[in-house]
């Protein structure tokens, strides 16, 4: 081992900066260095004892010197080399060895001086000081960690060279191909790719075969059998035997063209008449199709289930020659309500008057104005174009809060729950706002049940008790400004779902029974009910109707509203499947998914927005909304 630790210490003060090795613990390294300053002290004082007496014999301090080492310690000895760079000391901490102590003692000393040039290039010159120091603290401590375990004069270089302009990471990991761009040797990163090529090309021509397979070859002999007559063949054999050496001397070329080229095309003359007599037998044909039997008579009847919530009967097929008629398929098509093909139910026979101005155009309006009508003036020779700007363009900032709420029951228990929401601003658009930054400030209220709040902190800065200012320029899109998750023991569920499962034989019956929270605001509408099935059916009823689809084997309803005080709603499905309950096979798996959204002035987890200040109105509160994340039942 050559150095153990490397140290920065001021002539007066404590040590600045100390890198110790892996193996070598920072107590002993502290003691070796406290060693070296009281041996140096100890000199200093020496000195000025002896001047005082008149004896200058001892001549100047030993460690005043720019450079050299000393053997400090009692017990635990070690050698310390040091340089001394204006009022800093540069340690090298190393053992004293006995046997092998030149080596040592040079391998520290040229750790020592690479660590100097580290310093002298951090402080830009001689005039090192502890300031100097601090400012390159980092840059100092990531060179010297490097320098400790042993580098390169070209590496140095190239650490020394980025110290003040790249910054830390360059320096310390660009600099690992540093030598190979110097002596201009390619890394093997840039190799192994033509090294990957090569072996791949090798393999490729290693394995290429320009002979014709035996099945051609075998097809070619049995044609030239019956091509030779008998009482030549012995000849032509002999006379093949006798070429075959020959053959096998002289190297045939691959890449040579067949003779089959110059041959006429034949397209009859290339099948065999078989003169077999039975191949004209239909019996023999027809031999290896199979037909299917018709179902016994008991398949056709229905079966009746006894099974609560599911009574019904099931299954079963029905024969009818009587023939459906026209309207009967296209029932409601013949009326107005159903889609009439008369147009004079909807149309009368006179010209309906057209109104003055741009078809009810001018009286769009937003706000608290809606509800008046504008006077016809308006729209008189106003451009569409303005017309429209003008009646949407936003009155200021506006914020909502945007919620998504996940939850899993099994069966009727709730096993998870989590409420995550994201609090929107929405600026004024730049071109009416002028690039205008968009700067006040708002707080928040009902953060009893929060968990935890996460703000961009580039826009957003909190005040405390609540309070939060928002600094941000002007963006089309809602820009998110607050995350936060609720506690789940004071999560609200808007919706409870239960799913029923009944396996009896090979008959499978499901039931999804919901309700609604009577504490919501409104109630839910356009609720979307997707069940996973197990199966693709072949047989399948289902209450009240729903949509089937079979390639994802989802069945899906549709419910338009879930009163909030209500008997819980059911949606029932019933289908055969192959595995019976009685023969111990593996439990079917069955999944619900719900998926819902809302939007209202309240937002599900109670927490609301409110302006900084009473009576000033920097921002608008425009509506709310939640939706369903997993929401799923099993």
């Amino acid at each position: 081992m050559s150095c153990l630790a490397l140290s920065l210490q001021p002539t007066n003060g404590s040590d600045i900066l100390l890198q110790t090795r892996e193996w070598f613990p920072p107590a002993r390294a502290l003691v070796a260095l406290s060693a070296f300053r009281q041996t140096r002290l100890a000199f200093a004082s020496g000195k000025d004892q002896s001047t005082e007496d008149g004896d200058t014999s001892l001549g100047d301090d030993p460690l005043a010197a720019s450079s050299g080492q000393v053997i400090v310690g009692v017990e635990s000895r070690y050698r310390v080399v040091y340089r001394l760079v204006n009022s800093i000391y540069v340690l090298g901490i190393t053992t004293v060895d006995q046997d092998d102590s030149v080596n040592n003692v040079f391998e520290c000393i040229s750790i020592v001086n690479q660590a100097v040039s580290v310093v002298v290039t951090a402080c830009r010159g001689v005039d090192v000081t502890p300031e100097k120091l601090s400012r390159k603290y980092a840059e100092i401590y990531m060179a010297l960690d490097i320098v400790l375990r042993g580098v390169s004069n070209i590496r140095l270089a190239a650490m020394l060279a980025s110290m003040h302009g790249d910054g830390i990471a360059k320096m310390v990991h660009s600099a690992i191909h540093t030598e190979n761009k110097i002596r201009g040797a390619d890394s093997w990163i840039n190799e192994e790719v033509h090294s990957v090529e090569h072996e791949a090309s090798v393999e490729a021509f290693s394995n290429a075969r320009f002979e014709l397979p035996p099945e051609t070859l075998e097809a070619g002999d049995e044609v030239a059998v019956t091509l030779v007559p008998t009482g030549q063949s012995s000849s032509i054999e002999q006379q093949d035997q006798q070429q075959k050496p020959e053959e096998d001397q002289a190297e045939k070329d691959p890449f040579a063209a067949s003779d089959a080229l110059n041959k006429p095309e034949e397209l009859v003359g290339g099948f065999k008449k078989d003169k077999d007599p039975s191949t004209s037998d239909l019996t023999k044909a027809l031999a290896g199709l199979e037909v299917t039997t018709l179902p016994p008579a008991a398949a056709t009847e229905s079966t009746h289930i006894g099974v609560e919530g599911f009574e019904g009967d099931y299954g079963g097929i029905e024969f009818s020659n009587d023939g459906s008629t026209l309207p009967e398929d296209f029932e409601g098509i013949n009326q107005a309500w159903g889609g009439g093909l008369d147009a004079s139910e909807f149309v009368g026979p006179k010209k309906v008057p057209k109104s003055q101005g741009l078809g009810g155009l001018e009286f769009l309006q937003t706000g608290s104005e809606a509800a008046t009508p504008a006077p016809a003036a308006v729209g008189a020779g106003t451009p569409l174009e303005n017309i429209l700007v003008k009646k949407t363009e936003m009155k200021g900032p506006e914020m909502y809060i945007s919620e998504e709420i996940s939850a899993e029951f099994w069966e009727s228990l709730l096993a998870r729950v989590g409420l995550m929401g994201v609090v929107y601003l929405k600026t004024m658009p730049p071109k009416s706002s002028d690039d205008k930054e968009t700067e006040f400030s708002f707080s928040i209220e009902g953060t009893s049940g929060v968990k935890r709040v996460v703000m961009q902190s580039s826009r957003v800065s909190s005040l405390g008790n609540g309070m939060f200012h928002v600094r941000t320029a002007p963006s089309e899109e809602p820009i998110p400004i607050l995350k936060y998750s609720l506690l789940p023991r004071l999560t609200l569920l808007p919706l409870r779902v239960r799913l029923i499962k009944r396996h009896s034989g090979t008959l499978l019956s499901l039931m999804i029974q919901f309700v609604s929270n009577p504490d919501l605001p409104a109630p839910l509408n356009d609720v979307t009910f997707v069940l996973k099935l197990p199966v693709d059916p072949t047989l399948l009823k289902v209450s009240p109707k729903a949509v089937l689809n079979r390639s994802e084997r989802e069945l899906k309803w549709h419910v338009e509203e879930i009163p909030l005080k209500g008997t819980p709603g059911r949606l029932r499905a019933r289908m055969p499947v192959d595995s019976s309950e009685e023969e111990g096979g593996e439990e079917i798996e069955v999944v619900c998914y719900v998926k819902f959204s809302y939007q209202g002035t309240k937002s599900l987890s109670g927490v609301s927005l409110r302006p900084a200040s009473e009576g000033k109105t920097d921002f608008y509160e425009v509506n709310h909304r939640y939706e369903s994340g997993v929401y799923m039942c099993n």
